[in-house]
C-alpha cells in the first residue's frame, strides 16, 4: 500500500496546531478582559496591602496616592498635607473569581468606615477613607455597597465614593512592607520590616477597632 505523501500528512497536524493556537489567543483574551483594577483608600496603605493580598482572585496590590492635584507625589509630601492626595491601594483581580461587589463588601469590613478624621492611630486628610469608582456601573455597586455596610451597623458610613483619579505609585520602600525582610532602625532597635509592620499594626489598634465594629464580620484579623 503506498504511504501518504509527507505534505498530506502535514495537513491535518499543521490544522490542528493552528486551531489550538487560535483557541488559546481567543481565551486568553477572554480572560485579559476580566482582569480588572480597584483603587480604594483604607487608611495605612500598607494595612490594606496586606490584607487583600491574602484574597483569593486578587492579582497584585500596590501602594500608591490619588485624588490629590500635585502628579507624582512622594510619600513625604502627601503626609504633610497640602497635595490633596489619599493613601489608597490599586488592587489588580480577577472578576471570574472575584466580583466587584465581593471586593468592596471585604474593603468596607476592613475599616473604620464611620471616621472621618483619619483610620485608627493615623490622623489627618490623606489617611481617610474612600472608594474611587470608574463609571456609574462601579459608582452604583459602590453605593450599594455603603447602603448594605449602613445597615448593618444601624450608622451612617462616611466614606464617600469619588470618581477615578490619576494613580500614583508609592516608592519602592513601601511595596510588600508587611513581608519584608529588610532590617530598619525602630524606637525597638533593627528590626525587619515584616516585624516592625506588626508592631505598628498592633500599637495603633487597627484589628481591635475593626472588631469591635464589625464584630464576626470582619475579614482580616490578625
Amino acid at each position: 500500500m503506498p504511504r501518504a505523501p509527507i505534505r498530506d500528512t502535514l495537513k491535518p497536524v499543521t490544522l490542528g496546531l493552528a486551531m489550538l493556537a487560535a483557541l488559546a489567543i481567543q481565551t486568553g483574551r477572554a480572560h485579559a478582559e476580566d482582569i480588572r483594577t480597584a483603587v480604594v483608600a483604607g487608611g495605612c496603605f500598607w494595612c490594606v496591602e496586606a490584607d487583600f493580598e491574602r484574597v483569593e482572585g486578587v492579582q497584585e496590590v500596590v501602594s500608591g496616592f490619588a485624588g490629590g492635584t500635585v502628579e507624582n507625589p512622594s510619600y513625604r509630601q502627601v503626609v504633610n498635607g497640602g497635595t490633596g492626595h489619599l493613601e489608597v491601594v490599586a488592587i489588580t483581580y480577577d472578576a471570574d473569581v472575584l466580583a466587584y461587589e465581593q471586593l468592596l463588601h471585604l474593603f468596607l469590613r476592613s475599616i473604620d468606615p464611620l471616621d472621618e478624621g483619619g483610620q485608627f492611630c493615623d490622623r489627618g486628610f490623606s489617611y481617610t477613607t474612600a472608594i474611587f469608582v470608574n463609571g456609574p456601573e462601579e459608582r452604583a455597586i459602590a453605593e450599594t455597597a455603603i447602603a448594605q455596610a449602613e445597615a448593618d451597623l444601624g450608622a451612617a458610613v462616611v466614606t464617600p465614593v469619588r470618581d477615578a483619579a490619576p494613580f500614583y505609585p508609592a516608592e519602592e520602600y513601601h511595596q510588600d512592607y508587611y513581608r519584608s525582610d529588610e532590617l530598619i532602625l525602630t524606637r525597638f532597635g533593627p528590626r525587619r520590616k515584616s516585624v516592625a509592620y506588626g508592631l505598628y499594626r498592633d500599637a495603633c489598634g487597627r484589628d481591635d477597632r475593626v472588631e469591635a465594629i464589625w464584630g464576626a464580620d470582619a475579614p482580616f484579623l490578625y
